[in-house]
């Protein structure tokens, strides 16, 4: 296992341990199976201890592996016959959201997402992942498309925040967002939201309004940043940890506080460690949620669907 994180530590070390131990077995021929299966059982256990009892900060770790899986590996592991669509029609094709028809168990949907990059030439390629406004107008005519011909839409999140730029700006990137917030809110079609790995303020909330909205168990979303937050009030990166658990941003807290509908379970020690279990945990879902969705009427589903979002944040005395 090549670690990442500080925390991932004892478990690389007891990696490590098995290994010489393996070594030594096979050089001097002595039965060493014992001491192996002691060391695979503690290895084990320091797993389910380590990767079960995350801390916020450690979350937004994970969210960020390198190797996690990204919207293209998703609907590549999930669904078939998928067409990329491009361009909002207006300014430009923006490359840090995809999306497109695809088909999910024979079901056609429309799949939209953020798409950061694999490595250094594909994230500036991708702009990280951080959408300009043609990013969400080109999801809203993708939507409107999806809705004009009765398919459900799948929206995949995993942004750092919609992209901050004073061209951004000028260009009406507030209100690129704010449009998708009343339109989704309205859309005729079944809609499942999930968070795939970070999902930060109105980059992620831009295509997060839906009548399921999932968030993966490594993965957080919040109005900010720990690293911004800490900036804010600390004036320096430092408190980013306390930063985490203040923000209430892991997928339990979100539960939590009502503000998701459910957490979809990944392989121990995060969706990169087996993509293909964790891509069939999320097709799962999708596929169970559509039957539901679909079933009721339009008027009832887009109804449940504004009221779910009005009542969040309200406190009864």
């Amino acid at each position: 296992m090549e670690t990442t994180f500080d925390f991932e530590k004892p478990i690389a070390d007891l990696q490590t341990q098995i290994e010489k131990v393996n070594q030594v077995a096979e050089k001097t021929k002595v039965d060493m199976s014992a001491t192996i299966r002691e060391l695979e059982e503690k290895l084990a256990q320091t797993k389910i201890e380590v990767y079960q009892n995350m801390t916020g900060w450690q979350k937004v770790q994970m969210s960020r592996h390198p190797g996690r899986p990204q919207t293209f590996d998703y609907i590549e592991m999930i669904s078939t016959d998928f067409v990329e669509l491009h361009g909002d029609r207006t300014v430009r094709d923006d490359k840090a959201i995809v999306g497109g028809f695809a088909k999910i168990n024979g079901e056609s949907v429309m799949i939209i997402g953020h798409q950061k990059g694999k490595n250094t030439k594909e994230r500036q390629f991708r702009n990280f992942g951080m959408a300009n406004p043609e990013g969400y107008r080109k999801a809203l005519r993708l939507m409107k498309m999806a809705e004009k011909f009765g398919k459900p839409i799948i929206t995949l999140i995993d942004t750092m925040g919609a992209y901050p730029g004073l061209e951004a700006e000028e260009r009406g990137q507030g209100e690129a967002i704010a449009r998708n917030l009343l339109e989704m809110s309205v859309l005729k079609v079944p809609v499942i939201c999930i968070v795939i790995g970070e999902g930060a303020s109105g980059g992620a909330l831009g295509i997060g309004i839906g009548d399921r909205v999932y968030m993966m168990q490594n993965t957080w979303y919040s109005v900010i940043s720990p690293e911004s937050c800490s900036s804010i009030l600390w004036r320096s990166w430092d408190h980013k940890e306390r930063a985490a658990e203040v923000l209430k941003l892991r997928a339990e807290d979100m539960l939590q506080n009502g503000l998701i509908d459910g957490i979809i379970e990944e392989p121990l020690g995060g969706a990169h460690q087996d993509p293909l279990a964790a891509a069939e945990k999320l097709k799962s879902k999708i596929v169970s949620d559509l039957a539901t969705l679909k079933s009721k009427d339009i008027d009832t589903l887009v109804n449940e669907r504004i009221d779910k979002f009005s009542n969040m944040g309200v406190v009864v005395e």
